[in-house]
């Protein structure tokens, strides 16, 4: 069972790190603008991550490769103009950091002061190891993500669970060792079987957050749109629906749409 909830104000990097220790469990959402994070925020909340998922949740797009830096920062500062308790954590788009460090640490620096978030999150491991670095010598919190790297989608070919085989799970475990010894102060886990994703969180002192990575993990992170069931067409194991908004709100806009053909909105009490 997870400890007593501790009531913070504000959640920063050492809020995570002092959750885990006390064994309170890491609520994480996505969120891409100011109204829907407002919501998120309010609701409790611990951190919200605006993820490169926006360029398939608000653009359309197949794959998160699309997205740009600057297209990021700006769903990154339509959100944290809406919060007032949770950590925001922003994605580092493809192709912003992975070849060059001196690349890499430009992109952190442009978010963190271009859209006034407070952590930026990068995929892979020992791969990165020099951005990763670079990045943290300049002041700027990093999150990491080990396992399915959506990034990485045409290196895999698929959306199948990562790390099922020995060669892969050990070189997880490494990376995520990796990514605590140089600073990181937490990763995400993402698709990878239960056993092993509990095995990285007792190895580590840095929070694991997981995405279809089992409850022996440190915390949860959900697509917002999956969760409140905006998006009908995912249906991934891990996703735990817990509205159905896409049926509300298609019952509602065709109501709205009867009603105006027959004249019935607006009526008198809805008119000056």
């Amino acid at each position: 069972m997870s400890a007593a909830k501790k009531e913070y104000k504000r959640v920063t990097t050492k809020s995570l790190v002092d959750m885990k220790k006390n064994g309170e469990k890491i609520s994480m959402l996505t969120a891409y603008d100011y109204t829907m994070a407002k919501i998120v925020d309010g609701s409790g909340v611990d951190v919200i991550l605006v993820g490169d998922s926006a360029s398939n949740v608000m653009a359309g797009h197949e794959t998160t490769l699309p997205i740009t830096l600057d297209q990021m920062i700006y769903h990154a500062s339509s959100v944290v103009r809406a919060i007032n308790r949770a950590l925001v954590v922003v994605d580092i788009p493809f192709g912003s950091y992975q070849s060059d460090p001196k690349e890499a640490l430009r992109s952190a620096i442009r978010i963190m002061k271009e859209s006034g978030a407070h952590a930026i999150k990068v995929e892979g491991g020992k791969e990165i190891k020099e951005s990763i670095k670079r990045i943290l010598n300049a002041g700027i919190p990093v999150m990491g993500h080990l396992g399915l790297t959506p990034q990485s989608i045409y290196k895999f070919g698929t959306y199948t669970v990562r790390a099922k085989e020995k060669e892969e799970a050990e070189k997880l475990i490494n990376d995520a060792k990796l990514l605590e010894k140089l600073g990181c102060f937490a990763v995400v886990l993402e698709k990878i079987p239960a056993d092993l994703a509990k095995e990285v969180a007792e190895s580590i002192s840095i929070p694991v957050i997981g995405i279809g990575a089992g409850n022996g993990v440190d915390g949860q992170v959900l697509v917002l749109h999956d969760m409140i069931g905006m998006t009908h067409e995912f249906n991934p194991r891990f996703l735990r629906r817990y509205m159905n908004l896409y049926e509300d709100m298609t019952s509602s806009i065709s109501q709205y749409v009867s009603d105006v053909k027959a004249v019935d909105f607006p009526s008198d009490k809805e008119q000056y």
